[in-house]
């Protein structure tokens, strides 16, 4: 057995935190439907491409990239699941590199509406380029929630 040691001045820890909080149009049911289709098979790149994802929305329930044919990227576990008020995921996310994430989507209602409280923590060799980046991604993914639970009001 070998074991190479490396040491580099450039991988470190580093955490990262990005909160955002956005008001939705719909009662809270819908809302949270529309979390986990986003979360899911309706998720998309910002250039409108599919992005195939996968959630099984229960306890434990894994949460990947479904790229077909027994291929993929594993993206976390339902950490806890209230619907239709708390999802809570954790794992790896997009990070092929040691890093542990934690998000969270809080609904609550408020007036007709829902508001979507946000959280993603994070922790482990996380390289700039994706702490720059990871906001936008994000942003893009709570934009569409808002958009597609708005355009089902009142189609239930």
């Amino acid at each position: 057995m070998t074991t190479t040691t490396t040491a580099s001045l450039q991988e470190s820890i580093h955490t990262m935190e990005i909160r955002k909080e956005l008001l939705i149009a719909v009662p809270i049911e819908i809302t949270f439907e529309t979390v986990l289709e986003e979360l899911g098979p309706g998720s998309e790149t910002p250039d409108g491409k599919p992005f195939p994802m996968k959630i099984e929305p229960w306890p434990g329930g894994r949460w990947y990239r479904d790229l077909g044919n027994n291929t993929g990227h594993f993206w976390g576990h339902v950490q806890v699941i209230k619907p239709p008020k708390l999802l809570e995921l954790v794992g790896p996310m997009p990070m092929s590199f040691p890093a542990i994430n934690h998000v969270q989507y809080r609904l609550t209602p408020e007036g007709d509406g829902t508001r979507l409280s946000f959280v993603h923590k994070a922790m482990g060799l996380l390289p700039q380029e994706l702490r720059d980046g990871m906001p936008e991604g994000w942003e893009h993914g709570l934009k569409r929630i808002k958009q597609i639970a708005e355009s089902r009001k009142g189609k239930r």
